[in-house]
């Protein structure tokens, strides 16, 4: 009994020292894996059309890489240095820029004080130039570490190529750990996997839709600094709430204020474009799937990019997700909860 008794204790010890190891081991890397995954999820539509074609699971696994390094990668290597560059310029010419006046033109009564005027101007002169900064110390620091990007990169991609090619596999993996019975398991994946589709596909593909289709009115129209732009609509379309409008109102009226009357329209209908296009594409995507709070997803959001970076605008409220469905499996009432919404089929 003593001999069972120790066995146990010392199973468990060294299962908890190998995965503690394991944990520190995989650390830097962990951010890439999940990357991974998530391109396998976002891709994985794609690679099941091309499975139905081409029968073989590493020559379509090997078609969706080459898919991915065509619409993500290559775009990245050419556009990154533009961007730093236009970045370079929006700061150097948002030094020179008097961002009282056309808000002192619409609000006159408001900006009457000089000195009250003059602290306003002081906070945004203060905030643009440390959004621009923190903007290309980013794109710095990818050039800089570019070594240990590309490693991680090369993660994330391997990672991405088996686990699309053997996901049944990974996971029957996973069910296989989790202590959870059947039902609630097959519950778990069910509303995992819908409330995965919606944050991704229902927040994060097409808010970068938007942010392209209003990025598209920029370059069309020549608005100063296109480019970085609508890297900043793209941010904003993600975000629940908040939307495009942020960026291009801006910029439309700024163009306005510099007598491009038609440019400034232009760019005002494919802002509205934007939000159409998300009025259209987000109910077909979402509606019959179990979907998250927008307040949530905002939250997760903004602590996910505290936490992880640009990644967490992802990871953050997949984190929160997960919780919430955990919690409403085990809640197991007909309500339904008020920051989660089942699906409706």
């Amino acid at each position: 009994m003593e001999d069972i008794y120790f066995r146990r204790i010392m199973s468990i010890v060294i299962i908890a020292v190998l995965v503690v190891l394991s944990f520190f081991l995989v650390r830097p890397i962990l951010l890439s894996i999940v990357v991974g995954f998530i391109l396998a999820f976002i891709f994985n539509p794609v690679y099941n059309k091309t499975r139905r074609i081409v029968k073989s699971k590493n020559l379509s696994s090997i078609l969706i890489c080459i898919l991915l390094i065509i619409t993500i990668i290559i775009p990245l290597w050419f556009l990154t240095p533009i961007l730093i560059n236009q970045s370079i310029k929006f700061y150097v010419t948002s030094q020179n820029i008097d961002f009282v006046e056309p808000i002192k033109s619409i609000f006159p009564s408001l900006f009457a004080s000089e000195i009250f005027s003059a602290e306003v101007g002081s906070v945004i002169n203060s905030f643009v130039a440390t959004a621009t900064n923190s903007l290309m110390n980013t794109f710095s620091k990818v050039l800089l570490n570019f070594p240990t990007l590309f490693l991680q990169f090369l993660v994330a991609f391997f990672t991405f190529f088996f686990v699309l090619k053997d996901k049944d596999k990974v996971i029957g993996y996973i069910q296989s750990l989790l202590p959870f019975s059947k039902e609630v398991e097959k519950k778990l994946f069910k509303s995992s996997k819908d409330i995965t589709f919606s944050v991704i596909y229902g927040q994060i593909i097409i808010g970068v839709i938007q942010g392209i289709l209003t990025g598209i009115g920029f370059f069309i129209f020549g608005a100063p600094n296109a480019l970085l732009f609508t890297f900043f609509a793209i941010l904003a379309g993600i975000f629940p709430i908040i939307g495009t409008a942020i960026i291009w109102v801006p910029v439309a009226i700024y163009l306005f204020i510099a007598g491009d009357t038609l440019p400034a329209l232009g760019i005002m209908i494919f802002g509205f474009l934007s939000s159409i296009v998300d009025n259209l594409i987000r109910p077909v995507l979402v509606s019959r799937r179990t979907t998250l709070n927008p307040g949530v997803i905002l939250i997760g959001m903004i602590g996910g990019l505290f936490l992880f970076g640009v990644l967490g605008f992802i990871l953050g409220p997949l984190i929160l997700a997960y919780l919430f469905i955990v919690l409403e499996i085990y809640r197991n009432k007909k309500i339904p909860g008020v920051l989660i919404e089942p699906s409706k089929k």
